[in-house]
């Protein structure tokens, strides 16, 4: 019977001896190579390769759907310790790697068929036949995931990792061996230790996975999960309140040495070098982004201490400006420092200056962070909304500028730049550098200019919370007022030399009464100076006691406030006649107008047993003055007397009491007590300044004179 006569029956039965497995069975030995290849012929001229392979997958996917399946995932039952899970797993491997073993001599002939046949044909995707069987298995094995499968899957990886993270500990040196009774590793006394064996088992299952494709199916993300969680501790540890030393070297040398390290010992096992190296390439692209991220999201949490300390912790803001760049973590930053500037500053339990501290080491951090300054902006947007609300932030701002002491706003001040009003014209492109103009981050507020937020000068971005530098050069000459008139010494270098620098931030026009107040500084030393000396006036001789004037041009220096009325005595009001007099004998058309609540006055109280020299106010000095007269005085009477209300005029009398010239008999009636008693035996000799409550502005205040403006 010749080839060409083959019946159909016949042809079946002839694949069936090259193909056993259509007859349930592995044992391919009945049939011989001569027979094999005739076989393979017959079903070339008969055109039934494309129905061989396709009988030939059906059976296999019904063998691995219906036994071998089942089997693999039944061990996965039953996992009690992860002990327990570990064999489990191995066990199952195993089982599905010695059971698969059994399929390749069927695919050996298969790709003979192909050879002889000069046959390709793709199925799922795969031209080769083994990659098509390896497809197989993966879709069935996946097709029956059980619930927890994961949970033996991770025991396995958990008891390795645990393994080998204990012998990267004893290649440190970490313990000595004297020191070490049960092993880190397999947690059974040292004698006693598996780790070799752990480790013998873990490299030849994970051999297995990896040549039958399954080691990223099936451990992949637990694989992840677990060295998620070591970046995530050793970030935490390395981290913890460091801020002046960058760690994005070392946290990458420790992800490529020792995490990476362990990944290669799992893929090691394989021949498949190429397969390896994707695999691990793939493995270090996702941790490495897991690295940035997990460090980027422990520094946001850091950042309000690291913005506070800087610029000591520049380092950390370094790191965090790379890391930002490779994650998308900008919204997350925004949200987690403004939610934490919100809860530790802007409240009430915040003094102000504290929060113009926190805003201005905010300022130099976030620009170093992002320079093009749309996070600074984001961030401090509430901030600046909440200093708006302050009464004294523009004092102290102005205060801050002028202070002796060091202080960012003076080292600022001092640096001599101009300042810089935007008023968001859309026209901020520098037409000499449009070559390195670059558009604004996606995230930023249309509505400003890009010139605006790019701005260094902390100076210039202070004053653009109000928006106008008016409010600062009014603060400015009131704080000046106060300093020039709670001096007394005429020593105006220092204030000059402010004056310079602030007409260099905000202009010469804006500071010309300043200008004014500091030149009448110098005049009234002057004008003082020349009526004591000069014989024409005699001032010297027809005074009692010695008097000078700090001669202020009224219409130059801010606002005064509402003025406390003041009688003082006699020979003080006969000293300032005799001064007025004088003056206009000077000046011929112009006069003086006295502030008797202002100034200072320097006494010398002569009592029985001890004489003290002080420097107080002129309504100190007038009611100790009036216990001259007479060594008893109610408040009432005193206030009569005075002018001065009770109720000023008791504050000021607790001075004197506590320096136990004046004492309260009865209910705001006070005596004059000339003998210390016990407190001193001989005469004491003291030099002392007023200092019995705070010093007080005598110049208005800006709600004053806003008051003022609108009556």
């Amino acid at each position: 019977m010749s080839e060409q006569n083959v019946s159909v029956g016949e042809m079946w039965d002839k694949i069936n001896i090259a193909f056993p497995i259509l007859r349930d069975t592995m044992e391919v030995g009945d049939c011989t190579e001569e027979e094999f290849s005739n076989i393979i012929e017959l079903i070339k001229d008969k055109q039934l390769i494309l129905f061989v392979e396709s009988s030939i997958f059906d059976k296999i996917e019904h063998e691995l759907r219906q036994k071998i399946a089942p089997t693999f995932w039944e061990k996965f039952n039953g996992r009690e310790t992860e002990t327990d899970g570990f064999e489990k797993f191995k066990s199952a491997v195993d089982y599905l790697y010695n059971t698969l073993l059994q399929f390749l001599p069927i695919i050996e002939r298969m790709k003979k068929l192909r050879a002889i046949a000069s046959y390709n044909h793709t199925m799922y995707g795969e031209v080769s036949l083994i990659n098509v069987f390896k497809v197989v298995v993966r879709a069935t094995l996946h097709s029956q995931l059980p619930l927890r499968h994961q949970v033996v899957t991770e025991d396995f990886y958990k008891v390795s990792f645990k393994v080998f993270c204990n012998l990267d500990k004893d290649a440190d040196g970490n313990d000595s061996a004297e020191d070490v009774l049960q092993c880190g590793g397999c947690n059974l006394e040292v004698e006693l230790c598996n780790c070799k064996s752990i480790i013998n088992i873990f490299n030849e299952t994970n051999r297995k996975l990896i040549e039958l494709d399954l080691l990223e199916r099936l451990a992949g993300e637990i694989l992840t999960s677990l060295i998620h969680k070591r970046i995530e501790t050793h970030v935490q540890e390395t981290c913890k309140g460091s801020f002046d030393t960058s760690h994005i070297a070392s946290l990458e040398n420790w992800l490529q040495t020792i995490v990476m390290g362990w990944l290669t010992k799992i893929y090691c096992s394989s021949d498949a070098i190429y397969n390896i190296e994707s695999s691990l390439n793939k493995f270090k692209q996702k941790l490495m982004h897991l690295l940035y991220e997990t460090y980027t999201r422990t520094r946001i949490e850091q950042l309000f201490n690291i913005i506070i300390e800087y610029p000591d912790s520049d380092p950390a803001i370094e790191d965090l400006r790379i890391c930002l760049q490779k994650t998308d973590l900008r919204q997350c930053l925004v949200q987690k420092l403004q939610s934490a500037l919100e809860t530790r500053l802007l409240h009430p339990g915040v003094n102000t200056p504290d929060i113009l501290t926190a805003y201005i080491a905010a300022i130099r951090a976030l620009r170093q962070l992002d320079p093009t300054g749309v996070l600074l902006e984001m961030v401090t947007q509430p901030v600046r909304q909440y200093l708006r609300t302050r009464d004294d932030t523009v004092r102290c701002v102005v205060t801050s500028l002028t202070d002796d002491g060091p202080s960012d706003l003076a080292e600022e001040l001092a640096r001599g730049e101009t300042l810089q009003v935007y008023d968001n014209s859309p026209h901020d492109v520098d037409p000499e550098n449009w070559e390195q103009w670059n558009p604004d981050p996606v995230d930023a507020d249309p509505s400003k200019t890009s010139k605006s937020r790019r701005t260094s000068d902390i100076i210039s971005m202070l004053v653009n919370v109000y928006g106008s530098k008016e409010l600062f050069v009014n603060e400015y000459r009131t704080l000046l007022a106060d300093r020039l008139l709670s001096q007394y010494t005429y020593n105006t270098e220092k204030e000059i030399r402010y004056l310079e620098l602030l007409k260099i931030r905000f202009g010469d026009s804006e500071l010309h009464y300043c200008e004014v107040m500091l030149k009448d500084m110098y005049d009234s030393k002057r004008i003082n100076a020349h009526l004591l000396s000069d014989p024409n006036f005699n001032l010297a001789a027809q005074q009692k006691y010695p008097a000078n004037a700090m001669i202020l041009s009224a219409q130059f220096w801010p606002p005064f406030k509402e003025e406390t009325k003041l009688e003082l005595p006699e020979v003080a009001k006969e000293q300032f006649d005799i001064y007025t007099k004088a003056f206009e004998t000077l000046k011929g058309n112009r006069t003086l107008s006295w502030k008797p609540h202002l100034g200072s006055v320097s006494l010398e109280i002569e009592l029985k047993d001890r004489t003290l020299q002080l420097t107080v106010s002129p309504i100190h000095a007038t009611i100790i003055w009036h216990f001259q007269d007479k060594t008893q005085w109610t408040i009432e009477d005193l206030s009569k007397k005075m002018l001065v209300p009770s109720t000023i005029l008791r504050r000021r009398i607790a001075y004197w009491q506590t320096q136990g010239l004046l004492k309260e008999t009865s209910t705001d009636c006070f005596i004059l007590v000339e003998d210390s008693g016990s407190r001193s035996k001989g005469p004491i000799i003291s030099d002392m300044v007023c200092e019995d409550e705070e010093t007080e502005s005598a110049m208005a205040s800006a709600h004053d004179q806003r008051e003022e403006e609108l009556q």
